[in-house]
């Protein structure tokens, strides 16, 4: 049985490609993608790639 589905509010203030990937229910590969399409400001550390948790619910809102 699947666990149900968190909604954002539960997820840290900065989102992980791993934290985008389970909320969208999409691959790591679509994350990351997603992640440095440009669509909102990113930092990176490493290889690791993060997003302001508001940033992203604003990009998902449509704004």
């Amino acid at each position: 049985m699947s666990e149900p589905k968190k909604s954002l509010e539960e997820y840290p203030e900065v989102l992980s490609a791993d934290h985008i990937k389970e909320f969208l229910g999409i691959g790591r590969d679509q994350s990351y993608n997603l992640l440095k399409s440009g669509k909102f400001h990113v930092v990176q550390v490493g290889r690791r790639v993060f997003v302001d948790k508001e940033i992203f619910k604003k990009w998902l809102q449509g704004a």
